[in-house]
């Protein structure tokens, strides 16, 4: 604000040493305008004379000052007189007084002027003698533009009104710097003795202020049937609007008063009004859950899938903000569920976002898939992404197609191209939320990048657990670090238990031990320069992050491969550590009987029929050998 952009020159010091400067009082007010800045001033003075000792107080009206029109929401409410504490003035030797806080001091604790605590106390006949002996300080406009008929129309005084207007009837219509006549205050007040007195004395019911809001804008923006009955009777005119485009109708329709609703439209509201968003009252009612308001104005002929300029309808503004009354009445009035915003998310959509399961379930009947697959977005994407368990289980049984893939449009807003539900419920460790999309159906290899990676990248054992017992692929590749072996193995390097869990599963591990090098010198591998080659296992365990556990690994992958011969790399790893020399001889042919004949076993099975070794009939202890059970073993001549 205009203020915060002085500082540094009404404290006399540079922009460097504002941080000293206490600027709390003035960080809720940011958005505010200068004239709204002032008002608060003004009014925080009003409050501030009954926190001052009795013998610094002048004489004020004990009922406190009205509201500001546009008070914010962090403005603290001033307490009752008889509970405000009084204050103990210190003297601030650390920070002493500068241009700026002398400046705030006087704005925001000056106290009112001996007319304006005549005006609040309603005390006409001090009134009269200022009338008689200084008259011109009646029409004086303080800094605001405001002259004592605007204090008294604002504060409901009717007997100053009336002593003001007959001193000065031409005062009736003058204007505070933001455009509000006495009427427009008072109406906006709710004073009807004030609104009729200036009325019958010839205000503009008419005149709006700078925001283009009239007496019966403001008297619907502060419901008040009888303030508004008397300016319709003056001739307000009920479809004029403010700069935002909004009508009397639309201010009536948000707060859902509707007798207020009921007396517009009977003046000639136009109900299909739009401001300048496309927004019409009975959006705004939908908006704001005012059911009743709503079906008046269905009634009348308000359109109930009329549009914003976004798109949203009102069935879809009630969903979004969870008015279940609003979404029945909506849906009873044939309201289209099937209306996309320019977005091209649906009501069931934007009910699913915000959890609202009851809306979720009215809706789902009145979506069809058509429209949903146009969309290029399924609502389970929505409850997989938000982790709500409960409305995923709806839509899973309400027969959601669980496999249904985001558009590529929707799809290329992931850096991972992510394009399944399934996907968002493993990237969150949402296991329950996966289980239930697996159980249904759901293909856990249709990414891009399969939700088996994220689970190993992460290692979370449970969740690769269960996307490998419903099918994952083990062996799959990512597509953006190319290897010799399988992807899930370079990503999960790391954790044991989770390698084991591949293999056990039909990982390739003969793959590991493919080098082109063989026993010949390996070249320097550099990642950075050479993006696109495949990595080579041996490059990858030779990592020295994995120095510790690389020989336990490689010993773990001999057990899975029958004779293999061991690069170069491989042996240096080994030779590196003298407790490792029995896994070297490990590689070493004839690997034993058993060995191999469990991984032919295994081979002739195949990857996806290895689940299903337990129903072979065999003895359990044979079962689990073939299964790899590191706590079973058969002796060498079994």
């Amino acid at each position: 604000s205009k203020y915060q952009l002085s500082i540094s020159q009404l404290s006399g010091k540079p922009g460097s040493d504002m941080a000293e400067i206490d600027l709390e009082d003035f960080s809720v007010y940011s958005q505010l305008t200068d004239e709204e800045l002032i008002q608060i001033a003004v009014e925080r003075s009003l409050w501030d004379i009954h926190r001052l000792p009795d013998s610094d107080r002048r004489s004020a009206s004990a009922d406190p000052p009205p509201e500001p029109r546009h008070r914010p929401a962090d403005l603290p409410t001033p307490l009752p007189p008889s509970q405000r504490p009084q204050p103990v003035r210190v003297q601030n030797n650390i920070n002493p007084p500068t241009a700026l806080s002398n400046f705030l001091y006087k704005v925001l604790n000056r106290v009112p002027s001996p007319l304006q605590t005549i005006i609040m106390n309603g005390d006409a006949e001090a009134l009269m003698e200022v009338v008689h002996t200084r008259y011109s300080s009646l029409t004086e406009p303080s800094d605001e533009g405001w002259i004592a008929l605007h204090e008294a129309a604002n504060y409901g005084q009717l007997k100053c009104v009336q002593i003001l207007i007959r001193a000065d009837p031409s005062s009736v219509n003058r204007c505070t710097l933001n455009n509000e006549t006495a009427l427009l205050l008072a109406a906006s007040q709710g004073k009807v003795p004030c609104v009729e007195f200036l009325l019958k004395h010839g205000a503009n019911v008419n005149l709006a202020n700078k925001a283009g809001e009239t007496p019966l804008f403001t008297a619907c923006e502060h419901p008040n049937e009888e303030v508004v009955e008397l300016l319709l009777t003056y001739g307000a005119k009920v479809n004029l609007t403010c700069t935002q485009g909004e009508s009397p109708l639309h201010e009536a329709s948000r707060y859902g008063s509707l007798e207020l609703c009921e007396i517009l439209l009977d003046a000639g509201a136009d109900v299909k009004s739009k401001n300048i968003y496309g927004i019409q009252p009975l959006f705004r009612a939908a908006q704001n859950g005012n059911a009743e308001a709503l079906k008046l104005l269905a009634q009348r002929g308000a359109d109930v899938n009329g549009q914003a300029g976004d798109g949203a309808s009102p069935l879809y503004e009630a969903s979004k903000n969870g008015h279940c009354s609003v979404v029945q009445a909506l849906i009873t009035l044939k309201a289209d569920a099937n209306r996309a915003t320019k977005a091209g998310l649906l009501p069931l959509h934007v009910a699913v976002r915000n959890n609202h399961k009851r809306i979720v379930s009215l809706l789902i009947p009145l979506t069809s898939s058509v429209a949903i697959q146009s969309c290029g977005i399924s609502p389970l994407h929505i409850a997989a992404e938000r982790n709500w368990d409960e409305i995923l289980e709806l839509l899973i049984k309400s027969g959601f197609d669980v496999n249904a893939e985001l558009s590529n449009e929707r799809s290329n807003m992931y850096e991972d191209r992510r394009s399944t539900a399934l996907y968002f419920s493993v990237s969150n460790g949402n296991l329950e939320g996966a289980e239930m999309l697996l159980e249904a159906g759901a293909n856990p290899n249709l990414d891009i990048f399969h939700p088996l990676l994220i689970a190993v990248r992460l290692g979370w054992v449970d969740m690769a657990e269960l996307l490998v017992r419903y099918g994952a692929d083990v062996n799959v590749q990512m597509s953006t670090q190319p290897s010799s072996f399988p992807s899930a193995i370079l990503l999960g390097m790391e954790s044991p238990p989770i390698l084991k869990l591949l293999l056990d599963n039909g990982c390739n591990a003969r793959l590991c031990f493919q080098c082109v090098y063989g026993l010949k010198p390996h070249p320097v591998f550099i990642p950075s320069r050479r993006p696109v080659e495949e990595l080579r296992y041996c490059e990858a365990i030779s990592n020295s992050a994995l120095c510790q556990i690389s020989g336990p690994i490689i010993s773990m992958f001999l057990d899975y491969v029958g004779h293999v011969r061991l690069c170069s790399r491989l042996l240096e790893i080994l030779e590196s550590r003298s407790d490792w020399a029995s896994i070297k001889l490990k590689a070493v042919p004839p690997h034993p009987l058993m060995q191999l004949c469990r991984l032919t076993i295994r081979c002739v099975l195949g990857v996806q029929r290895l689940k299903l070794l337990h129903t072979l009939p065999l003895p359990v202890r044979l079962i689990r050998f073939l299964c790899h059970d590191t706590n079973c073993s058969l002796p060498e001549d079994s």
